[in-house]
């Protein structure tokens, strides 16, 4: 009779048999699966390698959603400033006091079943008790939105006259009938003033960054790579600039300019205004940069070559942090917006009829008429959005550009 501990040895030396025979017909699979991984991990290797830095950048920057988000948010916030005319389906400057503060209206996009936008026509009629005009939608008539249909003339980018709109109303006067936002006080249409002042905050952000840019490389640069009695005015003047409360400095700037000046001049007033300060933290970091790199062996062999100052600054040194300069640019933009639309919404910077996101918030001062109408905030929310936007898009831009992340 077999002793049971035999037995019982036996057959776990059938098991392990069996298990060693099983691996080893799979270790060919395996083998090669590994072989594979070794040879992607390789390759991808090779190409962090050969890659250049703006490679780099990309690589890492797609990674940060957030970042890519807002990215996408920013490119949205541009086709709208870029094609304002065409998203208008009202003169921005079209007013009538019989339409004053009327509400948001909504759109319905069915009708009898199929898909057909519509909006119901606005009476207005005189509380009998408080003696304010309300509005009331007339039930009785419907009034059908068409894509891509004729309205008020405008120039396309300036010079090609259109008339096209993205939509607008079927045989019917679109200021007399629809009003996606409302309208403020003098009965102009709070979306397309809406469309017209996302093109100049959004654009006033980039003319007022480019000449800070331009101002803290070309000052902070020449301070930090020729130094002596230049390096001493450039900085005593930053100190002076950075001492001057930013609020009063603004508004008294702002203050002298003349009553009579013109839309475009206001509008290049206020960005040389806002640029007054923006460039001078910039100026700083590239003057420590310009100290750190000046005593490097690729300025030096630059110098011996015989090139021109300008050209070792310009073509050779800001280059080798261009990264942190796109970096800090994107973080600027939002505070230039909302230096235009502080400064726009005290009735300090652009003036009507002239139109911003500051200018359309100057309705918004008044408490009682929030409550009243509180879609007069309503230019509240992109300012909003567009500066989270620019912020995400910095941080991600900001994290790709940095060695030691």
């Amino acid at each position: 009779m077999a002793d049971p501990e035999e037995t019982k040895q036996a057959e776990g030396e059938r098991q392990a048999s069996r298990r060693k025979g099983f691996f080893a017909r799979w270790r060919p699979f395996g083998g090669r699966f590994q072989r594979k991984a070794a040879k992607d991990k390789s390759a991808s290797e090779e190409k962090v390698a050969v890659a250049t830095q703006w490679q780099l950048m990309w690589w890492r920057f797609r990674k940060h959603k957030l970042a890519v988000a807002g990215t996408i948010v920013l490119i949205l916030f541009y086709m709208v400033a870029f094609g304002a005319d065409f998203l208008a389906y009202v003169d921005p400057e079209a007013s009538e006091a019989q339409r004053s503060l009327m509400s948001p209206q909504p759109i319905h996009w069915f009708d009898e079943g199929s898909f057909r936008p519509y909006v119901y026509p606005q009476i207005g009629r005189r509380d009998p008790i408080t003696f304010k005009r309300v509005y009331v939608p007339d039930t009785s008539a419907k009034v059908y939105i068409e894509f891509f249909g004729s309205g008020f003339p405008y120039k396309f980018l300036g010079f090609i006259p259109m008339d096209i709109h993205f939509f607008s109303v079927k045989n019917a006067r679109p200021e007399e009938t629809i009003f996606l936002m409302g309208t403020d006080m003098q009965g102009r249409d709070i979306w397309s003033r809406l469309m017209y002042g996302t093109r100049t905050s959004m654009t006033i952000g980039l003319v007022s960054v480019a000449l800070s840019l331009f101002l803290g490389i070309t000052l902070g640069g020449f301070s930090g790579y020729f130094g002596g009695i230049l390096d001493t005015i450039v900085q005593r003047l930053i100190e002076i600039l950075r001492s001057i409360p930013t609020i009063p400095l603004w508004m008294g700037l702002a203050a002298a300019l003349p009553s009579s000046w013109s839309v475009n001049q206001i509008y290049f007033a206020i960005t040389v205004i806002i640029s007054l300060i923006g460039w001078t933290e910039l100026a700083r970091v590239v003057r420590g940069r310009f100290i750190s790199l000046r005593q490097e062996d690729f300025i030096m062999a630059a110098e011996l070559l015989g090139c021109s100052k300008p050209r070792i600054i310009f073509r050779h040194m800001v280059p080798s942090f261009i990264s942190h300069i796109i970096a800090a640019t994107t973080l600027a933009i939002p505070a230039m917006i909302i230096s235009e639309t502080s400064l726009s919404f005290l009735g300090l910077g652009l003036r009507p009829p002239a139109i911003s996101w500051g200018v359309l918030l100057q309705d918004a001062q008044n408490v009682q008429a929030l409550v009243i109408s509180p879609w007069l905030l309503l230019p509240s929310i992109p300012i909003v959005i567009a500066v989270l936007a620019f912020n995400f898009m910095g941080d991600g831009v900001r994290d790709a550009a940095d060695p030691y992340g």
